[in-house]
Formats: C-alpha cells, structure tokens, sequence
C-alpha cells in the first residue's frame, strides 16, 4: 500500500469515528440520566460501558492523527503502529469495564435493589437503533480483507459489544416489567460483562500479535513458501519472515537461492508480482544470490 493510499484510508475512518462518537455520547446521555432516575444497574452499567466507548473513540481518532503523522529519519516506518497501540488499550479498557460490571452486580444480587421496567425497555430500544446505526458505519470497513484498521476494528468490537449489552437491558426490563424480579437487573449485568470479556479477546490478541510481529493470521508461511519457489529460476529460500506493520500492511524479507543462469532481475520482478497478486504484500525486501558450487560447475562445463 502506498503512504498516500495508507493516509487516504486513515482518513475515511477518521471521519466514520467522528460520526460514531457523537451518536455514542447523545446515547451515552440518555442511558445514565434515565438509569440514575429508575435506579437500574444494568442501564448504569451499560452507560459506563459507553463512557468507556467515548474514551476508546477518542482514543482511537488521537491514534489515527498520530498515525497520520510522516515518516522521519529516527522513525522511517512513521508512527503507524501509533493505531494498533490504542487499539490494544482499547480493548484493555474493556477488560477493566468488566471487572467493574462483576463487582457490582455480585453486591446487587446479595442485595437486589427496586428498578423500573417499561423505561428500561424504551432506552434499550433506542439503543438497538442507535448502536444498529453505529454497527453499521464500522462494519462496512470490514467487508474487504485486509482493509479494516484496527482503529476501525476496535470501534466495531466496541459497538458490538454496547449492541450486546442493550439487549440485555431490554432482557432485564422485559423480566423485571412483566414478573417483578429484581434480581434480573444484575443477572444480566454479568451475562453482558462476560460477552464483552469474549468479544474483545480477539482484538487484544491481534494486537499483541502485531507488536509481536508474529506471522498474520490471514497468511500460510508454507504456501508463500511454496509459491516464491515455484517461480522459474528459483532454486531454495531460508530466512524467510512474514511480519505486519499494521493490520493493513504486510512485510516480508528473506533470502533467495536462484540458479545460474537465472536472469536476477527477472526473479526479484516475478517474486514481487506474486507477493503482491496473491497475498497483498507490498513491503518486500529480497535479496537474491547465486549457489556458488553450482555456478562453478555451470562455468566448468
């Protein structure tokens, strides 16, 4: 991917966050002053739940400006992976937001505490559509593999997760509405905290996985093996390293054994080509040379 292509696509999803974010905050509103009014843990740990989304998109838009930011001589690759760091406190922040859902809920159900049902299902809700909208905005960036950032990626996870725990606030109200059960309030509550937990697994994992610089999920080191010798004059390959600079961007390097009567340039074009055709990898460095006891041996004859 070029720079201009990379800025282009931080861009475009800088814009689809402010959208998210203003809708988030409006939600956000909502929920905790009707929460705070009927005393509903889940509606406050829902609205927590989205303050703690606001921080993330605020987060993520921060890391996307820093992400923006050119190349210099001290950082040649920029300050791309600037989006991937805040994607992985993303998806920490949710981790501590769990953890607060557990504590309370756990007091409440030693503990139930009165709550009213039919102004639960209402902002739930709204909060189906809301977050269906939200969904949306992030999800459309993720349609084509490889081209979802994970500034893009951790809002997506964030929305899915509030979808989750709107639903089971409407859960909550419909039961404490229709039998009384206090105690539903704080059962979801925990129901909601553990889906969250799962949900947001995935995008710390990657995260880690590119900080790492493990090989990415999406490509098989043995198949790009397979296919850089399969190209004509190609004859082994070691120090062979697949690596993401970001969840969009794929490095590779190593070390090619080519025949000797292998033309080098046309080995170095083929193997970019294939690189690039079948595995969208762009960021190649390959350094060619020749066996030298066949090459003696190709001269004596």
């Amino acid at each position: 991917m070029s720079d201009a292509g990379g800025r282009e696509h931080l861009i475009h999803d800088r814009r689809k966050l402010y959208v998210v974010l203003g809708v988030t905050i409006v939600y956000f509103a909502t929920e905790l002053g009707v929460g705070w009014w009927i005393n509903s843990l889940a509606l406050l740990s829902d609205a927590v739940h989205m303050l703690t989304d606001i921080a993330a998109l605020v987060l993520s838009l921060v890391t996307l400006w820093i992400s923006m930011r050119p190349a210099t001589t001290g950082k040649t690759y920029g300050y791309l992976r600037a989006e991937i760091l805040g994607a992985l406190l993303n998806g920490l922040f949710l981790w501590l937001l769990v953890v607060f859902i557990w504590i309370e809920a756990l007091q409440r159900l030693r503990t139930p505490q009165a709550t009213r049902g039919l102004p639960m299902i209402a902002v739930a809700c709204i909060g189906l559509l809301v977050n269906g909208f939200s969904a949306r905005m992030t999800y459309e960036e993720r349609t084509e593999p490889g081209r979802a950032g994970m500034a893009i990626r951790a809002a997506f996870v964030h929305v899915i997760s509030d979808m989750i725990g709107v639903a089971g606030v409407l859960l909550a109200g419909a039961v404490v509405y229709f039998t009384g059960w206090a105690r539903a309030d704080p059962t979801v509550s925990i129901f909601i905290g553990a889906l969250v937990l799962y949900g947001s697994w995935g995008l710390v994992r990657d995260g880690i996985d590119i900080l790492m610089e493990s090989v990415p999920a999406a490509i098989d080191l043995d198949q790009v093996r397979n296919q850089l010798l399969s190209v004509e004059g190609a004859e082994e390959l070691h120090d062979l390293h697949v690596w993401c600079l970001t969840s969009r961007e794929i490095a590779l390097s190593a070390h090619a054994v080519v025949t000797p009567s292998a033309d080098q340039d046309r080995v170095l074009s083929d193997m970019h080509a294939v690189l690039e055709e079948k595995f969208r990898i762009k960021h190649v460095t390959l350094q060619l040379e020749r066996d030298s006891r066949r090459e003696l041996e190709h001269k004596h004859y």
